[in-house]
């Protein structure tokens, strides 16, 4: 008899429904896998919808919240799969019809990184480090290409998606890419929740939101779709992509050929 695999996700309900809870729940890693993308839509199909959702707050269990997208499914054969329905992931909670709180503590790298910059608001831990590494190995960072100029601006996105360097809290929150820092960043969202949207009209919330994004989405959904493109039908054909995957994968270093 074959044992199912545990859900790489939490699930729950608090604040009579008003507050929706996901916990990505494969420490320490939290890698964002095609397990973990489906968990997360599954979670956003079943819930996104109910009238007296406010708001949904995304963290993760263990030290770090997630070390970024798997290496393995960005090869050629399956990176467009990966990329598919992770980007749909993506517009799903740019789109989302309540605001998206996440809270981050340690590691918030590459497709982590990305996942908590669809969101509205992030909390931080002063431990948090984030960062974009993916140039390091070769390839570049299709959502965090489109989300970091609209969240931080167009010169620091292109600094840390061209450098992979990272960021501590204190330079994430100076830059504007979090919204506080607490020693205990589930606990400040859900502050901020209790405190600023939990007497709001759902109504009202939505509509809210849905104004004030209108144009973000529409950009983010066209810019999307033209960097997917070259990341499939440009990078992928280079050489130094795949060197760079399969070097991080056999833990050596690359031996970049510059094509």
């Amino acid at each position: 008899m074959t044992t199912a695999a545990p859900s790489p996700l939490r699930v729950w309900l608090e604040q009579g429904g008003k507050l929706l809870r996901l916990r990505l729940a494969r420490p320490k890693a939290n890698v964002i896998d095609a397990a973990m993308t489906a968990a997360l839509a599954a979670a956003l199909d079943g819930h996104l919808g109910r009238d007296n959702l406010l708001a949904l707050l995304i963290d993760a269990e263990g030290p770090n919240f997630s070390f970024g997208a798997s290496v393995e499914e960005h090869l050629p054969g399956r990176c467009a799969a990966m990329l598919k329905s992770f980007h749909a992931l993506i517009l799903r909670l740019v789109e989302s019809p309540v605001p998206v709180l996440v809270a981050i503590r340690g590691q918030c790298l590459g497709g982590g990184l990305e996942l908590a910059s669809a969101g509205t608001s992030i909390f931080a831990s002063p431990d948090a480090k984030f960062g974009q590494p993916e140039i390091r190995l070769g390839v570049i960072a299709p959502a965090a290409s489109c989300l970091l100029p609209e969240r931080i601006g167009f010169a620091a996105a292109e600094d840390l998606l061209l450098s992979g360097r990272g960021l501590n809290a204190e330079e994430a929150r100076a830059l504007g890419l979090i919204s506080a820092i607490s020693e205990d960043p589930e606990a400040e969202a859900l502050a901020w929740f209790n405190a600023h949207l939990a007497d709001k009209s759902g109504a009202a919330l939505r509509l809210a939101l849905r104004a004030a994004r209108i144009d973000l989405v529409e950009r983010l959904r066209a810019k999307l779709a033209r960097v997917e493109r070259l990341y499939l039908d440009d990078l992928m054909a280079t050489r130094d992509a795949v060197e760079g995957l399969e070097a991080f994968i056999a833990k050596r270093p690359a031996k970049w050929e510059h094509r």
